[in-house]
């Protein structure tokens, strides 16, 4: 962790949007995080103290103080890693089915943050808080995969500029329910969060948007085995998009049907490819991570079929 503030000056580029809206988008820290850096009197505009709804004009300045990462109460915990590439500014993962990534109401230990604690010994980066030290994006419980971490503030600014500008490359796998998908498509659907349940998210003309290519790989009856390619990372993104064209994830028990002759575990989602500008070197690096058993197991059935 840093032992030391950080301190960050950006220029608005448009006017009238928040600034706790522009914050939160321009460091890649929720919403909430930048409410609090606002109230706590670390955000300054123009050199004055400013408030969470001031509306930004073109060419305001804006400075930023992050206080150094206090002393974080998760345990470490010796629980093994998939590594698929690592140095002293990033750490890949290969995250397993049924990790959480953080630390989160009923799930306080066993997350993939407390074994990066015990690896890393505790060298991740803090700017998105206590915890999540770390952490620069996230993936589902239940879906597998690669996931980069950020083993410093610079390091996690840079990888969270490109999330932000969508050039990170995310392809994942997945098998769907439902005959009939066509060989290749985007699905360029707004994504909001549900309006009465609230632990899921909706297609929604008022969401953000949302873009989802996808190609099909194989067929196998009512199922079919597809790569789908990130434009943008909402939550739930395919998850979502692949229920509102009536091609639910495999498993999924949130939104497709509970009800199917697999052992899946949830759904059958794998982030398998991730492609990024390393935040020291500025090479392009891209890896790759197998599907899981119970994925392999599930298209091995199905070509039987």
């Amino acid at each position: 962790m840093n032992d030391t503030n950080t301190h960050y000056v950006f220029c608005a580029a448009n006017d009238g949007v928040r600034l706790d809206s522009w914050l939160s988008a321009q460091m890649s820290i929720s919403r909430s995080n930048a409410a609090h850096l606002i109230s706590d009197g670390l955000v300054l505009c123009n050199s004055k103290p400013a408030k969470a709804s001031l509306r930004l004009a073109q060419g305001d300045e804006i400075s930023v103080i992050v206080p150094a990462a206090a002393p974080v109460e998760i345990a470490p915990e010796n629980i093994p890693l998939d590594v698929v590439y690592e140095d002293t500014h990033v750490i890949l993962v290969n995250k397993p089915k049924g990790m959480v990534v953080h630390p989160a109401a009923g799930h306080s230990g066993g997350t993939l943050v407390n074994a990066l604690l015990f690896h890393c010994a505790g060298s991740l980066s803090g700017i998105n808080g206590q915890l999540r030290p770390g952490i620069v994006h996230r993936i589902d419980k239940d879906t597998s995969g690669l996931l980069i971490c950020a083993k410093n503030d610079a390091a996690h600014n840079h990888l969270a500029a490109q999330f932000a500008e969508h050039t990170v490359t995310r392809e994942y796998r997945a098998i769907v329910c439902g005959g009939g998908l066509q060989d290749n498509g985007t699905i360029d659907t707004p994504i909001a969060r549900h309006p009465i349940e609230r632990k899921k998210m909706t297609a929604h003309p008022k969401g953000r948007r949302a873009v989802t290519h996808y190609s099909t790989l194989s067929r196998h009856g009512q199922y079919s085995h597809i790569s789908a390619h990130l434009e943008t990372g909402r939550t739930h993104q395919i998850r979502v998009h692949m229920s509102f064209i009536q091609r639910p994830v495999l498993g999924d028990e949130v939104y497709g049907n509970k009800k199917h002759p697999f052992e899946t575990h949830g759904q059958v989602l794998h982030a398998y490819t991730l492609g990024f500008i390393h935040p020291a070197t500025e090479r392009r690096m891209e890896y790759s991570a197998d599907v899981p058993d119970c994925f392999q197991k599930a298209l091995a059935r199905l070509s039987l079929t």
